[in-house]
């Protein structure tokens, strides 16, 4: 499994990390991913699976790094500090190592979120600070409140079908030195299977590029993530062997070459 440094820390996470969002598979696949490498687990008090991902971690405390994320409808600062506690205990873990506001709230100032996040930081309760679904406005609001911690990562969608954070997000985070994770990157499935988002032009692009490098077109999607350097992917699978074929998308790059067909390709 590669590995790739969180934000401009000096801390090195696996470029393919274990999603939990609608995830329904026990702890068996969340276990078989760590054993392959893929020791990021992301979850989210939203998504209801902190307390598997506690269960699956037993045994792997000392090589797993867990991200979750406190609700955009619980940003005020009593809430966050509540909602951190919650998820400490759900986890089973003494410190959440990378803690994101799950999306902007305009009702509630960001300053006060920001100021509890930094609370939880000074404490100990939390390692690093992250987003998700932030733009780079948003972003930049963020980094000028923080003051004692940097913001080390936005959780955003991506993948080949889901590119707009190209335009813009996606530079200012290489130029800032902030990790992306990039969740569904796989969109749901309809990347590996032809149908309404996936014409047969791509559909046959995929599986090109898929025989040339003897790899799976889920495979191929996935190391197109992460072809970026500062872009991790968080597929989620509720089974053993999806998890096990999404890990092996890391260990192996497609060629410049390819990387540019499947970007022309997918436009």
């Amino acid at each position: 499994m590669n590995l790739k440094r969180l934000g401009n820390t000096e801390v090195m996470i696996p470029e393919i990390g274990l999603g939990t969002w609608r995830y329904r598979g026990g702890t068996e696949p969340l276990r078989k991913g760590l054993e392959m490498g893929a020791t990021l687990i992301d979850t989210a008090e939203g998504y209801y699976t902190e307390d598997i991902v506690g269960d699956s971690i037993k045994g792997f405390e000392d090589k797993v790094f867990i991200a979750t994320k406190v609700s955009g409808r619980n940003l005020r600062y009593d809430q966050v500090l509540k909602s951190a506690e919650a998820s400490l205990i759900k986890l089973g873990v003494d410190q959440i190592h990378l803690y994101q506001i799950h999306w902007p709230n305009p009702s509630v100032p960001l300053s006060e979120t920001v100021r509890a996040m930094e609370h939880l930081a000074d404490e100990g309760l939390i390692k690093y600070i992250g987003v998700s679904n932030f733009d780079v406005y948003e972003m930049k609001e963020t980094m000028g409140l923080l003051r004692n911690h940097p913001l080390v990562s936005n959780q955003v969608l991506y993948n080949l079908n889901s590119r707009e954070m190209e335009y813009d997000l996606l530079p200012f985070c290489e130029e800032n030195e902030i990790t992306v994770l990039a969740y569904t990157p796989l969109d749901d499935g309809n990347l590996t299977r032809k149908g309404r988002f996936l014409s047969n032009n791509k559909t046959r692009v995929l599986e090109n590029i898929s025989k040339e490098l003897n790899k799976t077109m889920a495979q191929i999607a996935i190391n197109w993530c992460t072809y970026h350097p500062n872009v991790i992917a968080i597929p989620k699978s509720n089974s053993i062997a999806r998890t096990i074929e999404n890990c092996n998308a890391s260990g192996w790059r497609i060629t410049e070459e390819q990387y540019e067909i499947l970007n022309n390709e997918f436009n």
